[in-house]
């Protein structure tokens, strides 16, 4: 029987030829030990399967919903797609070929409600493309601003939790990659202030082919959001950036250590 109620929690979920890993994505929201959420999954035209396993979940359980895109758009006008049709007071954000531990949901309301604040993240876990879990962890600080965010984007989109009473609206960029970081930097740049919780609550995936595992096109991105999107001088750009690709050539260097180490022993990961 189709619930009515208005559901606390809204996923934003876009998928594109993501036959191969959404399954696990939808299991680990059906998973949770919080119950009042909705998945909102837009697909961007996928040739494979994808749209097809979606509807058989959604048969079985209404708070899994789909929309489908009418021409291929890219992840921004996916994920936005989802936030205009959600109607969650907070919306939280899972890539397709991520997951959850199945309390994600429930201690980062609890988390968010006990502080009352807008913008939230937790700390994940890098797996490898068939799922095993690497010993790389990304830690995150206690709180993050918008010059902290420039210099490092600590949060993972697969983590975030945002209170939409509190933010109003939002909006990705629609740019090919790197919007969920310019929306970052919008909020923080508004006075919300990012709230980091220190439990590990994600597993994002590291697959071969993804835009985010080219380090190249992350930092021509990365460029593109200072000079552009946040409209920094050209020396400021230089500033930022610097820091940027320093920290992100220690990042691969421990994450390359940590595959080297295995999954069965420990790293507490940077921060």
């Amino acid at each position: 029987m189709m619930n009515q109620d208005i559901p606390t929690v809204s996923v934003i979920t876009p998928a594109y030829n993501a036959e191969r890993f959404i399954k696990e994505t939808i299991q680990s929201v059906l998973d949770q030990t919080y119950s009042d959420w909705e998945m909102i999954i837009v697909d961007d035209q996928s040739k494979d399967k994808t749209v097809e396993y979606i509807k058989e979940v959604q048969a079985e359980d209404d708070r899994i919903r789909l929309v489908e895109l009418e021409e291929n758009s890219g992840s921004a006008v996916a994920r936005n797609t989802a936030i205009e049709n959600a109607r969650g007071r907070y919306i939280a954000f899972l890539d397709s070929d991520d997951s959850w531990t199945p309390e994600k949901l429930e201690r980062q309301l609890r988390f968010m409600k006990d502080k009352d604040i807008a913008f939230s993240f937790t700390a994940y876990v890098r797996t490898l493309e068939d799922g095993t879990e690497t010993d790389y962890i990304s830690r995150t600080p206690a709180t993050v601003d918008w010059d902290a965010l420039m210099k490092r984007c600590v949060i993972g989109c697969l983590t975030v939790m945002l209170d939409r009473e509190k933010t109003g609206d939002v909006k990705m960029v629609d740019i090919r990659t790197r919007q969920d970081y310019a929306l970052w930097l919008e909020l923080t740049r508004r006075g919300f202030t990012a709230h980091g919780l220190a439990d590990v609550l994600a597993k994002y995936r590291v697959v071969g082919d993804s835009i985010s595992s080219n380090k190249w096109k992350a930092a021509k991105r990365n460029w593109y959001v200072f000079r552009h999107i946040e409209s920094q001088s050209l020396p400021k750009t230089l500033w930022y950036f610097g820091h940027y690709a320093v920290i992100a050539v220690k990042d691969l260097i421990d994450y390359k250590i940590a595959l080297n180490r295995g999954p069965g022993n420990k790293n507490p990961g940077r921060e």
